[in-house]
This record gives C-alpha cells, sequence and structure tokens, in this order.
C-alpha cells in the first residue's frame, strides 16, 4: 500500500505544547519527530551535533540536503517548524502534497505568558511536578501585540498557502493534546494504522493556574485588551480529558420512563432506591448496562421518557470519591491507586481501609493531602489517571451531551422536591419520596470540614461552581 506522505512537518510555536505533541508522535514505531530541525540556533535539539548525519554547517549551506534526509529516513519522519525558522524551506513544504502539515495552536495568551514564565524560571519543560518553578510574571502590551502579530501572519500565509494548493492540514488545539482518540487520529492522518493505548505519562502541565495568579499585573492586560475578548482571559482553565458519554452506566426504572444518568460519586444509591420504589421492583430489578444502540431502543418504546441527573455539592463529592475510592478500597486498581499515592505521593494514608482506631484528625489530613492531589491530576501535572469519580461534574455532563442531555439536572439537596415531581411529568403521581442514605463512613464530613477545604476544593472545582452556582457547602 503506497504512503500518503513522504515526510511530515508540526507547524508551532514556542510554548504551545509541541514537546507533548512530539513525545506522542515519537510513541508510535513508524512514526519519528526531530525536533526543531531547522532552528535557526541549532539542529534538532540544543547539544546535538547532526539530525540524520546532517551538521548544523551542511544544513546551513544546503537546507535541501536535511529535507532529502528526513524523506529518505527508515520510518516516516517529521519535524517541529516554528515562524522564525529557516525560511527557505518553508515553500519547499507548503508546495509539496507529499509533505503532511499538521498545525498545533494555542491561544497566544497563554502561550505568551507561558513563555514569559519559562524565561523567568529557566524551566522549559517538566517531567515532575515536584520540581516544578513558579514565577509571577509581567505583562508587556508592546510586545505581547507584537508577539501576537507575528503569530497570525504566519498562520495567515500557511492557510492561503494550503488553500491556493488545495491542501488540508491536520489541525490540533493545545486544548485537544491530551485526547488519545486525537492523537491516535493524528496517526491515521499520516497513514499510519498503529494506536496508541495511552499518552506520554513524562512530560506535565507546568502552569495550569488561572492567568490572574500567573501575571502580576493582571489590570493591565485586561485594559489592553478592553475592547477585544477573543483571548477569554477569565475563563478557568480546564485541562480534564473530554469524557464520553458513559452509557452503560445509564439506569432506567423497570416500567416508568424515567432514565437517570449518574454522575460518580453522587448520591447514585439513593436515586436508584427512589426508582426502584416506585417501580415496586428491587434494585437488580431496573434497566441497567445500556448500549447506545439499547438506549435507542428503549427511548423509541417510552414515548414521553424524562432523563434526569443529580449534582452533589463539590466539597461532598470529592469526599465521597476520597473515601469510596481511595480509604475503603480493598482490592483492584483503587487499592494499587492509594498504594502509589502512599508510596509516591507520601499521602498520610492507611495502609489498608480504615479500622476502629482510624481518626478525625487522621482522616482530615488525608483528605487534605488528596484535594492536593486532585488539584494536580486534574491539571494533568501526575502521571496517573484522571479518574471520573473526581473529574469536574461540568466535563460528565457535556460527556452526556454527546447521546443523551438530561431534562432535569436535580441538585442532591433538592431531590425530595424535585423527583417526585419529574416523575409527575410522566404520570406518576404517586412517586414516594426519596430516602436519604446512610453513608457509613466512619469519620463524617462534619467532623473535619472547614474554610480551608471549602478554599481548596473552589480552587479545584472553579468551573463547578460557577456553572451550578454552588455557595459554601454549609
Amino acid at each position: 500500500m503506497t504512503k500518503p506522505f513522504d515526510y511530515f512537518v508540526v507547524f508551532a510555536e514556542m510554548r504551545t505544547g509541541s514537546n507533548f505533541l512530539e513525545a506522542n508522535i515519537n510513541g508510535f514505531e513508524g512514526l519519528s519527530c526531530l525536533g526543531e530541525a531547522f532552528n535557526p540556533h541549532f539542529i534538532g535539539y540544543p547539544n546535538k551535533d547532526d539530525c540524520l548525519g546532517v551538521t548544523l554547517e551542511q544544513r546551513t549551506a544546503d537546507p535541501q540536503a536535511l529535507i532529502d534526509a528526513v524523506k529518505s529516513n527508515d520510518v516516516l519522519s517529521g519535524f517541529r517548524y516554528f515562524h522564525d525558522h529557516e525560511p527557505r524551506v518553508l515553500n519547499t513544504m507548503l508546495d509539496d502534497p507529499r509533505c503532511a502539515k499538521i498545525i498545533l495552536t494555542r491561544n497566544p495568551l497563554d502561550s505568551y505568558v507561558s513563555w514569559k514564565i519559562a524565561q523567568a524560571t529557566g524551566q522549559w519543560k517538566l517531567t515532575d511536578v515536584r520540581r516544578r518553578r513558579d514565577s509571577k510574571v509581567k505583562f508587556d502590551g508592546v510586545e505581547f501585540r507584537r508577539h501576537v502579530e507575528e503569530l497570525q501572519d504566519f498562520q495567515v500565509s500557511l492557510m492561503r498557502a494550503l488553500q491556493v494548493s488545495g491542501q488540508t492540514a491536520f489541525y490540533i488545539a493545545y486544548e485537544d493534546l491530551h485526547d488519545l482518540q486525537v492523537m491516535n487520529g493524528l496517526a491515521r492522518f499520516l497513514g499510519h494504522d498503529e494506536e496508541l493505548e495511552e499518552l506520554n505519562q513524562k512530560l506535565k502541565r507546568q502552569n495550569p493556574s488561572p492567568l490572574s495568579e500567573k501575571v502580576s499585573n493582571f489590570g493591565e492586560v485586561t485594559l489592553a485588551l478592553a475592547d477585544l475578548d477573543r483571548f477569554n482571559l477569565n475563563r478557568t482553565p480546564n485541562f480534564e480529558p473530554r469524557h464520553g458519554a458513559a452509557v452503560p452506566s445509564y439506569v432506567a426504572c423497570a416500567a416508568s420512563p424515567l432514565l437517570f444518568l449518574p454522575l460518580r460519586s453522587g448520591p447514585t444509591e439513593a436515586v436508584t432506591k427512589w426508582m426502584a420504589k416506585m417501580d415496586r421492583v428491587g434494585n437488580d430489578g431496573l434497566i441497567r448496562k445500556f448500549s447506545q444502540k439499547s438506549l435507542r431502543q428503549w427511548k423509541k418504546a417510552h414515548k414521553g421518557h424524562r432523563s434526569f441527573t443529580v449534582i452533589r455539592h463539590p466539597v461532598a463529592r470529592v469526599h465521597a470519591a476520597f473515601y469510596d475510592c481511595i480509604l475503603a478500597a480493598e482490592q483492584g486498581p483503587y487499592k494499587k491507586l492509594r498504594n502509589t499515592l502512599r508510596r509516591v505521593y507520601k499521602m498520610p494514608l492507611p495502609k489498608d481501609p480504615p479500622g476502629a482506631e482510624y481518626t478525625a484528625e487522621a482522616h482530615r489530613a488525608g483528605f487534605v493531602a488528596f484535594l492536593g492531589f486532585v488539584k494536580a491530576n486534574l491539571a494533568g501535572q501526575t502521571s496517573l489517571r484522571q479518574d471520573s469519580h473526581w473529574l469536574s461534574q461540568t466535563t460528565a455532563l457535556q460527556g452526556f451531551g454527546d447521546l443523551a442531555l438530561p431534562d432535569m439536572i436535580v441538585r442532591e439537596d433538592e431531590m425530595m422536591s424535585y423527583l417526585p415531581a419529574l416523575a409527575m411529568q410522566v404520570g406518576r403521581m404517586d412517586a414516594p419520596d426519596p430516602v436519604t442514605v446512610d453513608t457509613g463512613y466512619p469519620v463524617a464530613l462534619e467532623e473535619i470540614y472547614d474554610q480551608e477545604i471549602e478554599k481548596l476544593c473552589q480552587d479545584i472545582y472553579k468551573r463547578d461552581y460557577i456553572a451550578f452556582g454552588f455557595d459554601s457547602w454549609t
């Protein structure tokens, strides 16, 4: 089978995530990304003498020699190319339909601030969050405008060249770099059949906090861009992976046309007991383990159906995740996770599920440490998976939207009123009241909750607090 391309180029800029993209491209056995092959100051990587046998001096004398070497490599190869790299090869690449174009973009304000922080700290890559260096930087309006103009001019020139020649590129946004499906899609674009099972875990995001916490004169940023909000300055950064619809977790009543879309670490047991009681069946009488096909069939068979989900206050939800998934795990992946958190992240957690000697002080210390881990984990700064039990509820609901948006979003503390009202919409005037389920936690959240915990949770789940209007837990 003829391969569609002879080589590829990643058009990117500093601080756009190109190192992480390269690391994942190199995770495929049949692909090779060779760094900044046409950086005017070095060849491939700093302190390297050559790239595929071509030295910096040889490349300077004849840049086409390096292009030829890349095309002749044993595996499909390419390199990263920034707007200020060797200009003599730009048209050669753009005019060649056998050169695959990958275009990586990022909000230019984010990339500018990240670049300033890297300059200030001297840290251009991060492989261990414990070695992360931090610094607030000063925003320079004139420098930033020049930065934006250069990037925009280059992007416009790329777009026009592709349009004129009738070519297309594979576009990747910075926010998509942690999407495994996108990385595998890139490989398919390059004509490569192999798929990655997981993304590179070595490189970590360096500056996941909001822009206001990274710029010392943030007020000047907003003033300089008062007439333009194209950079969405006040957003809360979201580094959580896109969440699927999670169809197998859906639960339908045995007879009533109600469909429950559970959120992990939410009040699922209380809701399903209410559903079972309404239709006078046991909990195992509810309809579960849907596939997309069976879900469509259920909807067609239940005209006038209603779907709903129940959200929980972020403090209560992450506390439930901490106990159920970390402390109480007796086997499986969560037990392994607890052991890793103890051994690698030095969290003050018991080796086994807590017993009678477990105290409120120990519980609070472990929970606060876990919150620190969750913050780094959701920012993509740890090597451990981002689990759906502590992903934001906003992200989970967005995943539902791919297939089945809930008709109603109910807050846990309003279930007593709204679940019976929802049942009335499908003709169930006799619906029972929901009953609170005892968690059985040896230490209740009330015993350890304070404003420090509230502040930590608001920092982690700012999107949920804003999206759903949550106030403090108490």
